[in-house]
């Protein structure tokens, strides 16, 4: 398949600069599988569509305030650092500019030197090894100095560091938030969990790479980024038990989707886990584990609206893209959602 079959028109107006006023008062849009029918409902409506039973997976990453902005040691050169991923303890994997100013063994203060790194190597895709030094905790530090990654097409400042954030983030790591999780709020879940809807977390740390164009013309020769995950049993149980029991499965978001894929066997079943996943999930792909899916509208040509038309069929998701645009849906991080079911 060529990665022009995922493109689509988008008018830049229409990617959303800042979150909803009312995370759950967002446009939602309902494409049905079985009839191919399009319903235009406000993200609240959601619960209608859940049963008792059914099992709402999401991710409980938190996004950390991964771009640091400081200055070289010896030329007071302003350098700009994008954390991509912890290797170990105070190790990362990072993004730098300018790239020509950090070699191997320079050395960056940040915040009038709370926080100092060293480079510890340059890898072949120009990322650097990092190794961080300071006194107190890392977290701590980065809360107080850091910056959301926002992502490149957003251009407005976020007011509140928060709305970049799920109601129900708790494990820090991400360099970027799972997007669809932003429209629930906590009386929304609560309610979910009253109408019998299981609730089980799963954690994926979303790597910047999730915004990374596809640049060869066939996707199946796409080189996919890898992202950390892990699985509790009890959230495991539950994902299995709806399976077992003939209830459905609904991820909440890409990043839940590719976890579950990842793991589940052939009956759909999945364990206790901590691992890495490259899986690239585009038509033609068999879902084992997932039976519906909300998400939010994805970049053209991206491995995000790949994976959703392996779900919902290729020219019906175009199709829904085309009536969001002429319904002046909202698109991308901070825009509307949609629910495959």
């Amino acid at each position: 398949m060529k990665v022009t079959d995922f493109d689509y028109y988008l008018p830049e107006e229409l990617i959303a600069q800042h979150p909803n006023e009312k995370r759950d008062e967002a446009k939602l849009m309902i494409l049905n599988r079985q009839t191919q029918k399009i319903s235009h409902k406000i993200f609240k409506d959601i619960i209608d569509y859940l049963e008792p039973g059914d099992c709402l997976v999401i991710n409980n990453t938190k996004v950390i305030p991964a771009r640091l902005y400081g200055t070289k040691e010896g030329t007071n050169a302003n350098i700009e650092i994008l954390l991509l991923k912890k290797i170990k303890n105070d190790t990362w994997e990072a993004i730098v500019k300018p790239g020509k100013k950090l070699r191997t063994g320079a050395k960056v203060s940040f915040g009038n030197g709370l926080l100092k790194a060293q480079i510890k190597d340059i890898l072949e895709n120009g990322n650097r090894i990092i190794e961080f030094y300071y006194k107190g905790i890392f977290n701590e530090i980065l809360d107080k100095i850091g910056i959301m990654p926002l992502p490149p097409y957003i251009k407005e400042k976020l007011k509140e560091q928060n709305r970049y954030q799920t109601v129900y983030a708790k494990n820090e790591g991400s360099a970027a938030a799972p997007t669809a999780g932003l429209h629930f709020t906590e009386e929304l879940l609560e309610k979910i969990k009253e109408k019998g809807v299981e609730i089980a977390n799963v954690t994926l740390h979303v790597g910047i790479g999730t915004f990374r164009p596809v640049k060869v013309e066939n996707i199946e020769e796409h080189d996919m980024h890898s992202e950390h995950f892990y699985i509790k049993k009890e959230d495991a149980d539950k994902i299995n038990k709806a399976k077992k029991t003939g209830k459905r499965v609904i991820a909440c978001g890409t990043t839940s989707c590719r976890v579950l894929e990842s793991v589940a066997n052939q009956n759909g079943e999945v364990k206790e886990i901590e691992a890495d996943t490259n899986i690239f999930i585009y038509p033609g792909y068999k879902f084992k584990c997932i039976d519906g899916l909300i998400t939010n509208f994805h970049l053209p040509k991206s491995t995000l609206i790949m994976l959703v038309s392996a779900l919902a069929g290729r020219e019906y998701v175009l199709n829904a893209y085309q009536e969001a645009v002429k319904e002046k849906y909202l698109f991308f991080s901070f825009g509307d959602a949609m629910l495959i079911i």
